[in-house]
């Protein structure tokens, strides 16, 4: 696997890894109905704005993190891609990438996610509620959790 700085041609490809991953983590959740798919939200939510990196297997992108100084924002793979460490991988070079204290939010109910974040050293420091970020007329709960910071 490669990790590697996205670049335009690789839209295409983050946002079908996206929509696809995005409706598995709002059905664990029960927020079938609040799906948007990544064209329709990333303008909202400033999805250019945030460093992103992809990983490759075989010249093939198959996930994708977006992540600031201080918060992993978003962590998607592509389905047919879960268990093979992938998402792990992605946050820690996120994390070595940023060598400082991290948080992420996961949709109270996505049991998967939430695991992946404690493998890779994440622990849950609460919960919040408020509205969905580029859906706001949904109600959501999230998990909140840190990481100290690598390096």
């Amino acid at each position: 696997m490669k990790i590697r700085s996205y670049t335009a041609g690789d839209w295409d490809r983050v946002c079908q890894i996206h929509d696809a991953a995005r409706r598995d983590e709002l059905a664990a959740s029960g927020l079938d109905a609040a799906y948007l798919n990544l064209e329709q939200t990333a303008e909202n939510e400033g999805f250019l704005e945030y460093a992103i990196r992809v990983a490759e297997v075989a010249g093939r992108v198959v996930g994708f993190v977006a992540f600031t100084d201080d918060e992993l924002a978003w962590l998607y793979v592509d389905p047919a891609a879960y268990g093979q460490g992938i998402g792990t991988s992605l946050i820690q070079a996120a994390l070595l990438e940023v060598k400082a204290p991290m948080t992420a939010e996961v949709l109270d109910g996505n049991h998967a996610a939430i695991a992946v974040y404690r493998k890779a050293g994440f622990e849950i420091v609460g919960h919040e509620r408020g509205v969905m970020p580029g859906n706001e007329g949904f109600r959501v709960s999230v998990t909140v959790l840190r990481h100290p910071g690598a390096g």
